[in-house]
């Protein structure tokens, strides 16, 4: 488990390794326009909306008598075809709608891989009684993201050559996909397909099934409330990622090892905050620490408008030394508000619902993410942002903090603290009383 799952989400931290030399190809290479490039990155997310039926196939639909494993096995697969054809196909990288595709491809194969590696370590902390693995997950995957970006950043400034980096990476994920058919499901000690699988019922009946108790567990207000707070505190955010990113390379010239480094130091910075949540943090009230990360969150949006109002260079910090420190810090904190959230809805989780909830979960983060995105997008052409206009992107970055500290207004909706073992029992129950009235 700590070879697969561990290695994994590392490999899920170090898919920055080749975005960030794909992001580049798109500014530099192809040169696209900060709304065009916002709106491709925010495109190619669009197979994580469905996590949830990948959560239901793995939960109710077995590969040789094992649920989690095949499924690690084929995302990582997709995921080589789609890195290897950029790396060793030259039309691909060069015209758009080909990168697209195997941006698509690439973002499918890692979510089906990502639900399913959330649905294998909920599944076995219940099983062997371990809580908080998903703390230690995130440790990985803040490692895999430290590794990707200091070596992507590197990369970049030694080769200009992105696609080495999109090659190296279809090679790690050959090593992932090799340890995942080697490895033995039934080792974790989690139960295989129930006598009443097949054929005594049909796939379809099975993943109807799965589908209904999946539905009644988010029902549950326990679940259903948190997951509207943390769902809505994203969408409300313009993202202007994509916009500040083109803003740094083109309009400030950086280098592209300092934007790496600014992410290594993010991701320095979320696995110091996931040792400390870990450790510390947790005996802290849930509410009560959401509320301080969300406006940490807004505080640290701020810090793009002392880059682009240039009040760094008036304190003596120059735009790299700003850069390299404080750029990754909003989107540090915004990984780590998930964390919290994690923990709880896995923890409140029946048996048997583990790839189902957290695929819901995963989707529901991912398609707020998009909305986000496409809101950034809008506001960057209400604004007439462009590639030779930034002049309205301060205007740009106060919207956001105002909008981040808007989800304070419903902070009622996330618990004051865990309700760990009664919850879950309570959607046990109810499970059971579905199953019984179907």
């Amino acid at each position: 488990m700590l070879i697969l799952c561990g290695f994994g989400y590392w490999v899920q931290g170090f898919r920055c390794f080749p975005w960030l030399g794909l992001n580049f190809n798109m500014a530099n290479t192809l040169n696209l326009n900060p709304s065009t490039l916002q709106l491709v990155q925010t495109s190619a997310n669009l197979p994580m909306v469905a996590k949830p039926l990948y959560g239901i196939l793995s939960d109710a639909l077995y590969i040789g008598g094992a649920h989690r494993l095949p499924y690690i096995s084929i995302g990582a697969l997709l995921q080589v075809i789609s890195w290897g054809s950029l790396a060793l196909i030259p039309v691909t990288g060069d015209v758009l709608p080909t990168l697209i595709a195997c941006m698509l491809l690439g973002n499918l194969g890692a979510s089906i891989t990502e639900v399913t590696q959330d649905a294998l370590i909920a599944e076995y902390g219940q099983k062997q009684k371990v809580r908080g693995l998903q703390s230690y997950a995130f440790m990985a995957l803040a490692a895999g993201g430290i590794f990707g970006n200091f070596f992507g950043g590197y990369f970049l400034h030694k080769t200009q050559h992105p696609k080495i980096m999109f090659l190296l990476f279809a090679l790690l994920l050959s090593c992932q996909f090799a340890i995942s058919l080697t490895t033995r499901e039934d080792s974790f000690g989690l139960p295989g397909p129930s006598d009443n699988y097949l054929p005594r019922k049909s796939i379809l009946e099975n993943l109807c099934k799965q589908f209904s108790e999946m539905i009644t567990t988010i029902s549950e207000e326990n679940i259903f409330r948190p997951l509207c707070w943390i769902v809505g505190s994203i969408v409300v955010v313009p993202i202007l990622s994509g916009t500040v990113f083109c803003y740094q390379t083109q309009c400030l010239k950086l280098d592209p090892s300092i934007i790496g480094m600014s992410k290594v130091i993010g991701q320095l910075m979320l696995l110091v905050a996931t040792v400390l949540y870990d450790r510390n943090w947790k005996t802290i009230p849930i509410r009560k620490l959401i509320s301080r990360v969300q406006i940490v969150y807004a505080t640290s949006l701020l810090l793009d408008l002392i880059l682009v109002k240039q009040i760094n260079l008036e304190l003596g910090i120059s735009n790299e030394a700003h850069v390299l420190l404080l750029s990754g810090l909003a989107e540090t904190v915004a990984q780590f508000k998930l964390l919290p959230f994690s923990v709880l809805l896995a923890n409140l989780c029946p048996p048997g619902c583990e790839g189902s909830l957290t695929s819901f979960l995963a989707s529901a983060l991912c398609l707020s993410s998009i909305l986000s995105g496409f809101l950034g997008v809008g506001l960057a052409s209400l604004l007439g942002i462009s590639s030779g206009d930034y002049s309205n992107l301060t205007a740009g970055i106060i919207l956001q903090f105002l909008a981040a500290l808007v989800p304070l207004g419903w902070i009622s909706y996330v618990p004051m603290s865990e309700l760990g073992e009664k919850g879950r029992k309570r959607s046990k129950r109810r499970l059971k009383k579905v199953e019984d009235e179907g």
